[in-house]
């Protein structure tokens, strides 16, 4: 019992998901949105309130553009992507409170949360097969 209390907080601690941080956004908590993808895949498409910061330039840019002691959540294309596992560890590294939004920012789409372009506000988009639909 104590091994699944241990291992379930800790994955807690250092893990979100979409629809958490969504809530967190609405809610106005205190934390960066930190999309660690490519230069191209933020002009494609980007959780709407993130901030970009590839994950290799973590090391060198976080400290200017991300107080101390601001909590950071990371996200990259989707489960089948660890950018977001590096980002968090660059972070961790610095000395950031991080965690991962699971899933990253293709379930972020398909439970339409709001997104944006270069161009502008996304059309927000809910999929059946991973959410309840109404």
């Amino acid at each position: 019992m104590t091994d699944a209390l241990s291992y379930y907080a800790a994955k807690l601690a250092l893990e979100t998901d979409a629809s958490d941080v969504y809530a967190a956004q609405k809610d106005r908590d205190a934390f960066v949105l930190v999309d660690v993808r490519s230069d191209e895949a933020w002009a494609q498409g980007r959780v709407s309130g993130a901030v970009h910061m590839p994950y290799r330039e973590i090391a060198e840019r976080a400290g200017r553009e991300i107080p101390a002691g601001t909590p950071v959540v990371v996200y990259c294309w989707s489960p089948g992507c660890n950018a977001g596992a590096k980002g968090a560890l660059e972070f961790a590294k610095l000395g950031y409170a991080v965690r991962e939004m699971i899933g990253g920012y293709e379930y972020w789409v398909r439970e339409g949360q709001p997104t944006e372009n270069d161009e502008g506000t996304l059309p927000r988009v809910f999929d059946a097969q991973v959410m309840v639909v109404r």
